[in-house]
């Protein structure tokens, strides 16, 4: 655990180290950097609290990671039609959560996407072009209509064979949720919660009357700043394209990569739900994003947005209710 400021992929930039008696904190977990930054007159209280909410961030990779082979995600993926599984209840607020914003997105965020990224993706991740019959076969195993979920019991049943479920696109929120709620278990409510360049949650301001500052930049271009923030009790998710990441629509009748669409921010009530819309956002037309925004009114959107395919020129769209101005190009 380190005193590092945070800087990550996506465009987020933080500017905690504006804070007078800020503690800043880094930690390794979910294939990405967290960071925590806290406002306390004592600094080894501070590396406690902030050491106890690491722990719970380790605690809920164990149980959300699919790459873990006794995770309850792992099991979920070997799970056999008519069996059924008991979850804990993290997992279980997880997958629950993850149903509900796809509902709420008709479809757009899906944590049931695996079969159809190993439909498009090589083992190197770059893209392949798959048969029409193997996107058929791959989308007979996608949504999460196909998932059962029992709150009274808390166990999950899948209806197909060979449904792979990935949490990669709302754990870390949720996990930066819950790491702010340990905080606040310290009595520490002045903090600014980072993980991983994809979530990002902001509780009480650094001093009183302001928010914490944060810069959102364009992704081929981080000098380029795109729009600044000041948080107060809010959360912002990040999605991209960089690096050879791949996002893939998972609605019916499309199943197919994304291209258009660049990057995309949100803003939420909470880390669980920004980090889940930032992604749909990615795969969602104007559109559906206005009609979405004017369904959630406390909710925000910046997409941008590839003009051609094949050019780098690009344009800013923003929905929703922002702190401040948006730069255009």
């Amino acid at each position: 655990m380190s005193a590092d400021g945070a800087r990550d992929a996506y465009g987020f930039i933080t500017e905690a180290e504006c804070a007078t008696g800020a503690h800043r904190f880094s930690h390794e977990a979910m294939a990405a950097q967290f960071h925590v930054t806290l406002v306390h007159h004592d600094a080894a209280y501070s590396r406690q609290a902030a050491h106890t909410a690491f722990e719970e961030l380790d605690r809920l990779e164990r149980e959300l990671s699919r790459f873990i082979e006794n995770s309850d995600i792992a099991r979920l993926n070997r799970l056999a039609v008519g069996e059924e599984l008991p979850l804990g209840p993290d997992t279980f607020e997880c997958l629950w959560r993850a149903r509900q914003i796809s509902q709420w997105t008709g479809g757009a965020f899906d944590v049931s996407v695996g079969p159809l990224y190993a439909c498009w993706l090589n083992e190197d991740r770059t893209l392949r072009q798959p048969s029409p019959q193997e996107i058929a076969a791959a989308a007979r195993r996608t949504g999460m209509d196909k998932l059962i979920l029992d709150r009274r019991w808390r166990t999950a049943r899948v209806t197909v064979e060979g449904m792979r479920f990935d949490l990669g696109a709302i754990g870390k929120g949720y996990a930066v949720d819950r790491m702010a709620a340990v905080l606040a278990e310290w009595r520490i409510d002045r903090v600014l919660v980072h993980g991983g360049g994809s979530s990002l949650l902001a509780c009480r301001g650094p001093v009183s009357g302001k928010g914490w500052p944060v810069s959102f930049s364009d992704p081929r271009d981080r000098t380029r700043r795109l729009a600044r923030v000041e948080l107060t009790r809010r959360a912002a998710g990040g999605s991209g394209l960089e690096q050879g990441r791949h996002i893939i629509d998972p609605r019916s009748g499309r199943h197919h990569p994304v291209d258009g669409t660049l990057a995309a921010w949100s803003l939420a009530p909470d880390a669980t739900t920004a980090d889940a819309l930032s992604t749909a956002f990615m795969v969602m037309e104007d559109a559906e994003i206005e009609r979405f925004i004017a369904r959630h009114p406390d909710m925000a959107a910046i997409v941008l947005r590839r003009l051609r395919p094949g050019l780098d020129q690009s344009d800013i769209r923003c929905w929703g209710t922002w702190p401040e101005a948006v730069a255009r190009d």
